[in-house]
């Protein structure tokens, strides 16, 4: 098995944009967030360390998408726990921002000056004054009603509409809801400006945020994230291709925000698989219905129900690029670990020293024979390869990227490394094709 199964998490950084001339087809490249590229790089931090801290970061992700009534839960990101940046720019004239790229929140946001209260930042913090592009949203206005109760709140005096967040780490920002110019680079030199992007000018932040990012860009499936307001520019379509070598310097990896970049048509390699995805509260996140999941020839339903008391309702996992690992249904992982427990040959199960991983397996000196691992989505038999399913950990020690939870399910990336996974929000499908997304596609 090879080393580049030691993959972290990726962010997005435009250091290199491709696309055609039309503004619907842009494709932005991504850096792996520990790659030798990467402004967050370690040196000093072993592979092990990187795995661990993001096993860490997926666990403590996966909290956020727990549907309850309270202001904190609604955003579906860990305050500096963010995988991912994405370099935009913003006003008139323009502010380079670099932001946590999250498809678990909707509302983008960026540190606004003039600051009551802003975090350190290494770039600059935009602000407002010097923009001529920039307008608040009043409080009665449909883009201020489309926060939660819980999320908005409103400057009467100056009839403003206000935004607040709040997360588990302590971390929070506040600030008004307005309208701006938010550009995107392209192949061309010239970039992709849409003008009126709704986004939240946030001058009351602070908690764990890290110093290299400004705030976050929305990326989920409500109706002020900004692949929901770019809609018809992008015709309601976006992809991602993650690469499992993208932690080295030769690895790429890509989203792209275009009419054409959900999968077609069959590749030597691969057919394209899709499935619905699943309208669902909050409308944030990414639904879809896994029905089972097979290891080897041994298919076992999947009892999770997530939200409901029926082990058979869709929408009981979601899919997001954001967390590392895969989170199943505990009453589900038993059969399913013991499975593959049972399906694993020349090694013997152990304990992970760090006491993240539930099944791990030593070899010894033996080669570690590892299941293949298929995912039954409605429609969709998604066939995993090693380095989807299982992370090696040392020389001699394997273990599943999969972990049980008592919370929400999600499929997370280890999983969807090397595939492209394309969303219509259109016919509202989410499909699979697997490809070498190392090549730097053009798509």
């Amino acid at each position: 098995m090879s080393t580049s199964l030691l993959l972290v998490t990726l962010f997005f950084l435009s250091t290199a944009i491709s696309s055609s001339t039309s503004p619907n087809h842009f494709t932005v490249k991504l850096i792996h967030r520990d790659s030798p590229r990467s402004p967050l790089y370690n040196p000093q931090a072993t592979a092990t360390d990187r795995l661990n801290a993001a096993f860490l970061r997926s666990t403590s992700r996966s909290h956020r998408f727990n549907h309850q009534p309270q202001a904190d839960l609604q955003s579906g990101l860990i305050g500096a726990g963010g995988e991912f940046f994405m370099s935009i720019t913003i006003g008139t004239p323009p502010t380079n921002v670099l932001a946590i790229a999250d498809t678990g929140s909707d509302l983008t946001w960026v540190q606004c000056k003039p600051c009551q209260e802003c975090y350190k930042e290494n770039g600059p913090i935009f602000d407002k004054n010097k923009s001529s592009t920039y307008k608040n949203e009043p409080c009665d206005s449909r883009h201020c009603n489309a926060l939660s109760t819980t999320e908005r709140g409103c400057d009467e005096s100056n009839n403003v509409c206000n935004y607040r967040y709040s997360y588990g780490d302590q971390s929070f920002t506040k600030g008004d809801v307005a309208t701006e110019t938010i550009s995107i680079g392209t192949a061309s030199g010239s970039p992709v400006s849409f003008p009126g992007t709704v986004f939240g000018c946030g001058y009351n932040n602070g908690g764990t945020f890290d110093e290299t990012g400004s705030g976050i860009i929305g990326l989920g499936g409500g109706q002020l994230s900004l692949v929901s307001q770019l809609g018809s520019s992008i015709s309601k379509r976006f992809s991602y291709c993650l690469s499992h070598k993208s932690s080295t310097m030769n690895g790429t990896s890509v989203i792209n925000l275009r009419t054409n970049s959900i999968p077609s048509g069959t590749s030597k390699d691969s057919s394209v698989l899709s499935t619905p995805l699943v309208d669902k509260e909050p409308q944030t996140y990414y639904y879809l219905a896994l029905e089972a999941i097979s290891v080897g020839k041994t298919k076992i339903p999947y009892t999770g129900s997530y939200g409901t008391s029926s082990a058979t309702t869709k929408g009981n996992i979601i899919i997001d690029s954001g967390t590392t690992l895969t989170l199943l249904d505990s009453g589900f992982y038993d059969g399913f670990g013991a499975a593959v427990e049972e399906s694993v040959t020349g090694a013997k199960r152990v304990s992970d020293p760090q006491g993240l991983l539930s099944h791990c397996f030593k070899s010894g000196n033996a080669e570690i024979g590892l299941p293949e691992i298929t995912m039954h989505f409605t429609g969709a038999d998604v066939k995993l390869s090693p380095l989807n399913a299982f992370v090696k950990v040392s020389e001699d020690m394997v273990c599943m990227s999969m972990i049980p939870t008592t919370e929400v399910a999600i499929y997370g990336n280890f999983a969807q490394m090397d595939f492209l996974v394309g969303y219509d929000l259109e016919t509202r499908r989410v499909s699979f094709q697997r490809m070498d997304c190392s090549a730097g596609l053009g798509l």
